[in-house]
């Protein structure tokens, strides 16, 4: 695979100073300038000015110049404009108006979080001692970002700009909606049909299921206006998962225990529908999840804009 890994995203927001005291909240750390690091990631997030709120640039890494010739000549037969130098290859998805930068970058390698040592019937693993999870102070570091969901007004022509352009596999489908893969992450972009292109929500990476909690719980003390959607499982990707919402309206996700998807050979995509699209086990889905308040006040500003 020529990718292999979501590398850096660059987000647009009418207030640059309080979307980003957010994500110094949320776990990333803050390098001035709009610019955030994640623990294992290096520098992750820009967050810039923009009229609405919106992804103006993802950023994909690849191992060597080969992989972008590769990517150059597909983007051709696709008759999709690009520009590209020796280390780097740009080009815009019309579907999700998101420009997309593939540059030749190193992998990371993560250090593993240690096992988490878990009871369970017949089985004692952690005898005389208070489970681990309970027992942490310090703030939550989030590790890297994991992926991105963007909203499409041509869901099949993002789809085909992302697989047959760019080289992203594909993971599972549900109706109006595809989970693509450019690392051995089960997904790392999500593009799904919409009314207008918009950012519906990045993924960030935790240690564990006590992570998320213990993320999510301290980024509502005191603004529960934060709050989306969790604790719940995922059944595509089978995350742990917990939603939350920044300033200018972005829902972001601690998220741990992602499926691994190491040879494609043994993986088959599969399409889901009903509750299986959307989680295993959790509340019930709120309908702003689906559809964001302001999403019609977007879509408005989008035409009065034009």
């Amino acid at each position: 695979m020529a990718l292999h890994r979501v590398a850096h995203i660059t987000i647009g927001v009418p207030d640059v100073a309080t979307t980003s005291a957010y994500y110094a909240d949320f776990g990333l750390t803050e390098l001035g300038d709009g610019r955030f690091a994640t623990a294992d990631g290096g520098e992750q997030l820009k967050i810039i000015h923009a009229a609405r709120r919106r992804l103006e640039e993802l950023t994909l890494s690849a191992d060597d110049p080969d992989d972008l010739s590769r990517i150059a000549s597909a983007l051709n037969r696709l008759e999709k404009p690009f520009v590209r130098d020796s280390h780097r290859l740009r080009a815009v998805d019309p579907g999700t108006e998101v420009t997309v930068t593939v540059e030749v970058q190193p992998r990371i390698v993560q250090s593993p979080a240690a096992p988490v040592p878990y009871n369970g019937p017949g089985r004692v693993e952690r005898a005389g001692v208070r489970a681990p999870g309970v027992l942490r102070e310090g703030p939550v570091r989030v590790r890297r970002l994991g992926h991105v969901v963007l909203g499409s007004t041509d869901q099949e022509a993002s789809q085909r700009f992302f697989t047959e352009g760019l080289g992203f596999k594909v993971s599972d489908l549900v109706p109006g909606a595809a989970f693509l893969r450019c690392s051995t992450d089960h997904h790392n972009v999500l593009v799904q049909k919409a009314p207008i292109s918009f950012l519906h929500h990045t993924s960030w990476q935790v240690d564990d299921v006590d992570e998320v909690g213990r993320g999510a719980t301290r980024m509502l003390e005191g603004h529960p206006e934060r709050h989306v959607w969790g604790l719940g499982r995922h059944h595509l990707g089978a995350n742990f998962f917990w939603y939350l919402k920044d300033p200018a309206g972005n829902f972001s996700e601690y998220y741990s225990d992602m499926d691994c998807i190491v040879d494609d050979q043994l993986w088959t995509p599969e399409t889901w529908e009903g509750a299986s699209a959307l989680y295993s086990w959790g509340p019930p889905v709120p309908p702003s999840f689906i559809r964001p308040d302001d999403l019609a006040a977007m879509m408005t500003g989008a035409h009065d804009g034009s």
